[in-house]
Order: C-alpha cells, then sequence, then structure tokens
C-alpha cells in the first residue's frame, strides 16, 4: 500500500536529533559540542534537543526552571554557536505550567506578600476554589466531591504549597508537581518546588512572551512545551487538557512563537484512546509519538507485527508529524498506548520491564490511591534485556518510521539501568547516567554502538527518507516488517523478522545498483 506522508510544517526542520543534557557527554556542553565535532559523529545528526538544566534550574534535572539564562557552569553562548556553526539546529524546553520556588518572581512573592509584583503570577488555592468547597482545620479549601473527583493529579494529595506571608497569614499556592520545605541556617522556612503559573495573568503573558526571545535568541528552532496541559485552569474541569481553554491558550502561545520563527511541539501524555494526539495534528501541530516505544516493544517481545502496522498506517494517512523516539529522559510510556494495546499486553510490556530492573510510575487521587499505570522506567537497553540485537533492530524501525527521530544518547551508547541514582535520587535517575568522555571512548568501540550510528548516519544523510518522501508498506508475514522509503530519486527498504530480531537493510539510487547496508 503506498502512503504519502506529506510535510504537514513547512519549516520544520528534518534530519535525526540527538537528545542529551548538557552534562550527559562529558561534563559541559562545550565537551558534547566536541563529540559531536569528531570524525565517528559527523553527519549523525541535523539537531540536537538540549534539555533544560542548560538554563539555570534547581529540580527534576532543570524542569524547574530559576531562570531562562544560560546555566554558565554547563553552557556558554559560544557552545550554542558552534552547534550553529556545524549546521546542527537547536530544540528547547518551555517549561509553561510552572517555575521554581526560587525563582526571582515567587521569592519576591514569599518575601513582600500582597504587596508583591508578582502575586497576580502564582494561583491562589483558596482564591481559586471560594465557594466551591469546605476550609480544612489547616486553613485551605477542600473543593467539593463533583470537582475533587475531576481533578487530575500527579502526586498524592492536593497540589498545594503552605506559604506564611509577612502579615501572619498562611497563603497556599497551587503545587501540580513536586514541592519540599525545609529550613534553613538561619531556621526560616526554605522552599523548594515547581509552582503553576496563573495563565489568567497579564505578568505571565509578558513572561512568556520575554522567553520565547530568548529561547530564540538561543537559536531555538523548535521548542517542546513542556506540561502545557496543566497550564489552563477552570472549577469543574479535570485541569488537564481543559478544552476549549488549552486551545486558546496554545493558540495564544503560537502567535507569540511564531514572531520569532518557532516551531512549537506540544508535549502530552495521554490515552491514545482519547485522540488528542488526532486533536493537535488536525490543528497543524507536530506531535510527539509517545506510542512508538511502547509498541516497539510490544512487538519485539511477541514477534507480533499488527500492532505497530496500525500505528505507522495511521501516521502516514492522517499525515501526522511526528518526532519518535525509544529512550527519553522521562520514563517509557504505558498509559498513551491504552487503546493500541489492549490491557493484557500493557500489562505484560510493564510486567516485563519491571523483571528487568525497572521502575513503575503511578498516578493518583486526592487520597493518596492509585488509579492508574503511567509510565515504567528504564534504560531501553534494560527494557530489551540488554539484548544488543532486539536494540539495533528498534533502532533500525526508528530510523524507518515516519516522522523525525530523536536519539536518547544513553540508548545510543547502550546503557543499563542504574539502581544506585534510582535509590538515592529517584525513580527517573534510572536513565539518566552522565557519561565521562573517557567513558564514551570506550564505549565507541562497541558493536552495538557502531552499529547504531551507522543506521543513523544512514537515515540523517540517505536521500530517500525525509517528510516529503513516499512509504510503502509490503505485504508480509505477521512475524515480519517490511518498510520501503522513496525519495530525491532514491529508494531504501528494511526487511526484520520481529521473532529472530533479525533485518537486511538495501538501498539504491536511481540508474545504480542495489547495495545492502
Amino acid at each position: 500500500m503506498n502512503m504519502n506522508h506529506n510535510k504537514l510544517i513547512p519549516s520544520l526542520p528534518d534530519g535525526v536529533i540527538f537528545n542529551a543534557y548538557p552534562d550527559s557527554c562529558g561534563e559541559n556542553l562545550g565537551e558534547m559540542v566536541s563529540l559531536l565535532q569528531s570524525e565517528e559523529f559527523r553527519d549523525l545528526f541535523s539537531q540536537c534537543y538540549i534539555l533544560p538544566s542548560l538554563f539555570n534550574s534547581d529540580l527534576d534535572r532543570g524542569f524547574s526552571i530559576i531562570s531562562y539564562d544560560l546555566n554558565q557552569h554547563y553552557a556558554s553562548s559560544e557552545n550554542l554557536q558552534d552547534l550553529k556553526s556545524m549546521g546542527i539546529s537547536l530544540k528547547l524546553d518551555f517549561v509553561l505550567n510552572h517555575l521554581s520556588a526560587q525563582s526571582p518572581q515567587f521569592r519576591d512573592l514569599v518575601e513582600k506578600g500582597d504587596s508583591s509584583g508578582y502575586l497576580d503570577c502564582f494561583i491562589d488555592w483558596n482564591k481559586f476554589w471560594q465557594g466551591k468547597g469546605k476550609v480544612s482545620h489547616e486553613g485551605y479549601i477542600i473543593p467539593d466531591e463533583k470537582y475533587l473527583n475531576k481533578l487530575f493529579m500527579r502526586k498524592p494529595g492536593l497540589p498545594i504549597l503552605k506559604i506564611p506571608f509577612p502579615d501572619g497569614t498562611d497563603r497556599f499556592f497551587w503545587n501540580t508537581f513536586y514541592q519540599k520545605v525545609t529550613e534553613s541556617e538561619r531556621g526560616e522556612p526554605a522552599y523548594t518546588g515547581q509552582m503553576d503559573l496563573n495563565a489568567d495573568s497579564e505578568i505571565v503573558w509578558q513572561f512568556y512572551e520575554e522567553t520565547f526571545k530568548k529561547l530564540h535568541d538561543y537559536g531555538a528552532r523548535i521548542v517542546r512545551l513542556d506540561a502545557f496541559a496543566y497550564l489552563h485552569k477552570e472549577v469543574g474541569q479535570s485541569n488537564f487538557f481543559n478544552e476549549p481553554g488549552t486551545w486558546d491558550l496554545l493558540e495564544r502561545l503560537k502567535e507569540m512563537a511564531d514572531k520569532y520563527r518557532i516551531i512549537l511541539l506540544p508535549e502530552i501524555h495521554s490515552r491514545y484512546e482519547e485522540k488528542i494526539h488526532e486533536k493537535l495534528a488536525q490543528k497543524g501541530y507536530p506531535i510527539y509519538d509517545f506510542f512508538f516505544p511502547g509498541l516497539v516493544l510490544n512487538a519485539l517481545e511477541t514477534g507480533i507485527n499488527s500492532h505497530l502496522i496500525r500505528w505507522i498506517e495511521e501516521i502516514v494517512e492522517k499525515k501526522y508529524t511526528t518526532v519518535n523516539m525509544l529512550g527519553c529522559h522521562d520514563g517509557i510510556p504505558v498509559l498513551d498506548v491504552k487503546g493500541l494495546l489492549g490491557d493484557r499486553d500493557i500489562e505484560d510490556l510493564i510486567n516485563n520491564v519491571k523483571s528487568r530492573g525497572g521502575r513503575v510510575k503511578d498516578l493518583y487521587d486526592a487520597d493518596g490511591n492509585k488509579i492508574s499505570y503511567y509510565q515504567v522506567n528504564a534504560t531501553y537497553y534494560s527494557a530489551l534485556n540488554e539484548d544488543d540485537n532486539k536494540l539495533l533492530l528498534a533502532r533500525a524501525i526508528q530510523m524507518f518510521m515516519p516522522g523525525i527521530p530523536q536519539v536518547w544518547y544513553l540508548d545510543l551508547f547502550a546503557g543499563i539501568n542504574d539502581y544506585a541514582a534510582a535509590e538515592s535520587l529517584g525513580h527517573k535517575e534510572i536513565n539518566r547516567t552522565n557519561l565521562s568522555i573517557s567513558e564514551i571512548e570506550k564505549r565507541k568501540d562497541m558493536t552495538i554502538v557502531k552499529d547504531q550510528l551507522k543506521l543513523i548516519k544512514f537515515r540523517n544523510t540517505y536521500p530517500a527518507f525525509g517528510l516529503n518522501s513516499i512509504l510503502k508498506i509490503e505485504n508480509s508475514n505477521s512475524n515480519e516488517l517490511n518498510l520501503t522509503w522513496t525519495g530525491s530519486g532514491s529508494r531504501a527498504s528494511l526487511k526484520a523478522d520481529l521473532s529472530k530480531s533479525e533485518f537486511e537493510i538495501y538501498y539504491k539510487r536511481d540508474g545504480g545498483d542495489v547495495e545492502r547496508l
């Protein structure tokens, strides 16, 4: 069946994306740039997604932003210019929903209370729910059950942080994600956390405008909108991708981004069956392919192609523009694939990864009860039982997927689960191990690394691939995956046996002979 994958967003950069923290490969971005300039890495990547510890931040490995100024310990403007001079464009994060409790804005609020110019910048929980619940003995409002039951929770308990104001009163501010209160050396409360921003405040929108300009000046072509689905808040809604409010905010953000020629990539985890990915695509946005990692695990463990092929067909037939990945800084999504995989398949996937040392992240209600699985945390290599053949086939499938492939640095270097980091720093750190340049030099000689580099370079440089090329899914047995790309007078074919974790790649230019990679 022939399927034309048309380019939906004209200015979206194509080519493979390298994904890492600024200190993932070497001690800082300068060392990572030197690695990308080396002979082995030349022409492998056209884009670089640098995670937000690039900026001044204090929690969640960068996703709790203090300010969007460069963290000089990790990066300099010269490093960013070096990437640009190599022809590598930038993808950067904008954490829309929250700022660090140590941000100048929130510190000003804590210090000045009602007289702070940033009072409206954050969400006063009791003001938001006034008249919609009962006041607890601690002073915060517990929303009425009809509202509480709808709330989408990322952690046990209500999403609030208590702040003592200078006038002696306690105020409660919305805090969807992490929070912690400790005592300073002077015996005063010290706050760490990710404090939700008030999207109804023009102060917040002024901050957004300033941030887009900064990201543009750094050289960002793509900006990933982190946690944007939590931004719009309204009484009676789940406060996760409220409709139509979320769309209104997204359109306003796009108008800002367009001024700076920035392409927005909204980040959202939701069940396939909810079709939010399709709505985003219909409105002209590229989408994250959070379904792909779980579908590949399913295909390689069962040897069956049907679920993966169904998704490939949908991408192309509905002309989605996707960014796909195997591993990433977060976990392997399992909530997302509900509707593409059945409950039994998802449970099998989770149990397989857990049996290989993975950790499970769940979602909770306001009383702290688990209501759903969310993701599993493991390196992708360990999730595949550290099987070189399976990892290489997974990478080959990724390189032949429609869309733009994004490569997590630790997958590239066959990283295994870091249990010590997971125990001491949290479950996500199982897949965030920093690699020194000397360690990378050793790993570059591994066959699994060399073979991945070869595949990535082929995808990044061979003209058959691209957002305007044609994909043909060949008829095959249930345990096979046969994909052929045609474009710019060239053809490339993947013929894979999922049950044996074996594959071959053939390619041909017009007038030339068929060659094997």
